[in-house]
């Protein structure tokens, strides 16, 4: 069974904007709490992703490459809006970050995330990196779709 390992994190500043990014458009054909199936495109390639239910950080993962076409189509299906996005991969340490720079209804949130082998493997932090916010539901792409970041950005400030 493929198996993901993620944490994720508030950024903070510009010192992240290095480099071009990726757009991506993603939606979510299932939302259920014990599994979510995703489609995505990101530049010239489609995916299908399907994961399961989050036991502390690790979950579940099958991601099958798909034709773009094919995604095209499956993003009408979508149960809720789009989510739209920039990601950049930025290397710190021995690891890669995937930092989301979200656009149209939750833009103003940036988000990195980082894959670890286990869940204690240790990594460091780069100066950009905030506050934890893998346990919050709120920060998942599959609730932004449904919930976006513009709908509660002033309450996450207080939190």
């Amino acid at each position: 069974m493929a198996t993901e390992i993620e944490r994720k994190f508030l950024v903070m500043g510009d010192a992240w904007r290095t480099g071009s990014g990726t757009r991506i458009c993603q939606g979510y054909l299932n939302r259920d709490k014990t599994r979510t199936v995703r489609v995505r495109i990101a530049g010239e390639q489609a995916y299908l992703t399907v994961k399961g239910a989050t036991q502390g950080n690790t979950r579940a993962e099958f991601e099958y490459e798909i034709p773009v076409q094919d995604a095209e189509q499956l993003l009408t299906l979508c149960d809720g809006p789009t989510i739209d996005k920039v990601r950049r991969k930025i290397t710190h340490g021995d690891h890669v970050w995937e930092v989301d720079e979200f656009l149209g209804l939750n833009a103003g949130l940036v988000v990195a995330e980082i894959e670890l082998a286990s869940e204690g493997e240790a990594f460091a932090k780069p100066a950009w990196v905030g506050r934890e916010v893998s346990d919050d539901a709120r920060y998942f792409n599959s609730q932004l779709a449904t919930n976006p970041y513009g709908n509660w950005r002033d309450q996450a400030a207080s939190t």
